[in-house]
């Protein structure tokens, strides 16, 4: 009887490494891909923004083998929340758990915005009110009848935008070797005019910031171990088969958009559906319908990205609800075993988010989405520390490395290197601020969730006096997977 209550208070190992493959997948694949790497393309020519992402893809291979390790013997929802204030301290663990929580809080009124703007597309003159309460809706739904039902909407929802990418690549090359189309375009329009680097080294700085936004969402393999079925087996193939998928797809696409079209074409600049290069690409092969046809992957991207921020985001303060970070209200599970306390605030803190943007021309819903704007890279450097410090713990309290469910290749290297990359970010934020006359207004706006941070961190720190925890004192058994 005691084990049966035991069980209702934890969360459920529903989801299956298909679940959880595509989960990162569809984290990741949105309208980073889909829209603005038009615009990465004309800023940085075809060969700087091909040399971004090359870039972003090897930090998050370094990050995912990172997170990998750590989540296979020790999987939680809490993920690099758990590990940082395992490994590293209390405090910066603390810190990265809210910090986290509210990037996803936001991201769910950021995609309600953009929902309501994509449907407008074909429903010009419809209610605002309908489609904010469908989407909230739909998401809820998914989310609170059991990890499974999410698990299975990530799913199919990560399946059309997986096979979109692939159908446009496909499509591509066909056309770049003119197997299909009137013309064999070839190379010629990568080395067109300034291409293939056009603004030199600061603008493959900028888009190298872009490329790190648009692969933000892959540490949801983390989040989702705690609820992972056998994940000593299963975290491991989804760290292995992602990456690759990932690189694979957003390579051959941005390549694909620079050889097709060329970068001094104004279009790429815009964010209309119309004319993303996506669109661009599918009515150039013939397809007529290509701009209705984009409008609804990225809808479905929208859902996509606002299902997992709903997840994602619940099960982080759950996690800290249960370490005593956060109200112990947020604790509770249902019988499906989904902490529906935890869900609901974190719903009606998006709602309230997004219902700030009606107020004061929207200032304050501004500076709420650039106060999340740094939190993914935040998330990434405290996985990179983490798990260099959950290694250095591990050979320091003398454990066998092959005694771990899956082993991280490029360790240390991998995760200092994703370390640096991520400081490169964070701190480049916005460079062009510090250029010449210092932009004070365009500093605070960029740089905002930084000090956010360090104020959670160091209030904790304060209170409850923690300090950075011995390398033989770290706790390596706490939820280990047995």
């Amino acid at each position: 009887m005691r084990k049966q209550i035991e069980q209702q208070k934890q969360l459920r190992r529903g989801l299956k490494r298909r679940h959880i493959t595509m989960i990162s997948l569809g984290g990741t694949i949105g309208t980073g891909l889909f829209l603005a790497s038009g615009a990465s393309v004309a800023q940085a020519g075809p060969g700087g923004a091909l040399l971004a992402y090359v870039l972003i893809g090897m930090m998050v291979f370094f990050l995912m083998t990172s997170l990998g390790e750590m989540a296979a013997y020790m999987p939680s929802s809490g993920s690099f929340s758990t590990y940082a204030s395992n490994f590293v301290d209390p405090a910066f663990g603390f810190a990265m758990g809210w910090n986290y929580w509210y990037n996803w809080a936001i991201t769910i009124a950021a995609e309600i915005s953009a929902v309501n703007l994509i449907m407008k597309y074909w429903f010009p003159d419809s209610s605002s009110a309908f489609w904010t309460v469908l989407f909230i809706a739909v998401v809820l739904t998914f989310n609170i009848l059991s990890v499974n039902a999410y698990g299975e909407s990530e799913y199919w929802f990560a399946m059309v935008k997986v096979a979109t990418v692939v159908i446009f690549i496909i499509i591509s090359y066909l056309m770049i070797f003119g197997i299909i189309g009137k013309d064999r375009i070839g190379f010629t329009n990568f080395f067109i005019g300034e291409a293939p680097f056009n603004g030199g080294f600061l603008a493959a700085l900028g888009i190298f910031l872009a490329a790190g936004f648009s692969f933000q969402g892959t540490e949801l393999l983390g989040v989702a171990a705690g609820e992972t079925a056998d994940p000593g087996k299963n975290i491991p193939k989804a760290v292995r088969s992602v990456f690759w998928r990932i690189l694979l797809f957003y390579i051959l696409a941005i390549l694909a958009i620079g050889l097709l079209i060329p970068y001094t074409d104004s279009r790429l600049l815009s964010e209309d559906v119309a004319v993303s290069p996506f669109t661009l690409v599918f009515e150039r092969s013939g397809i007529t319908f290509a701009a209705s046809l984009m409008n609804a992957i990225i809808l479905t991207a929208m859902l996509s990205a606002g299902n997992s921020g709903l997840y994602a985001s619940s099960r982080m303060l759950w996690q800290l609800a249960v370490e005593g970070k956060a109200p112990k209200v947020f604790a509770k599970v249902n019988s499906r075993g989904v902490p529906i306390y935890a869900l609901l605030a974190t719903l009606a803190v998006g709602c309230l988010a997004f219902l700030s943007s009606f107020f004061g021309d929207g200032v304050v819903y501004i500076w709420l989405l650039n106060a999340s704007g740094l939190s993914g890279f935040i998330a990434w450097a405290g996985i990179a520390i983490s798990h260099y410090r959950f290694r250095k713990a591990y050979i320091k309290q003398g454990r066998d490395l092959k005694d771990l469910p899956y082993i991280s290749p490029v360790y240390p290297f991998g995760s200092l290197f994703a370390l640096i990359l991520c400081l490169v970010v964070i701190i480049g934020q916005n460079y062009q601020a510090f250029i010449g006359a210092i932009d004070w207004h365009g500093i605070a706006v960029s740089y905002i969730g930084l000090p956010l941070f360090i104020l959670l961190w160091l209030g904790y720190k304060i209170k409850h006096k923690t300090k950075l925890i011995p390398l033989e004192e770290c706790n390596l058994d706490a939820g280990k997977e047995k």
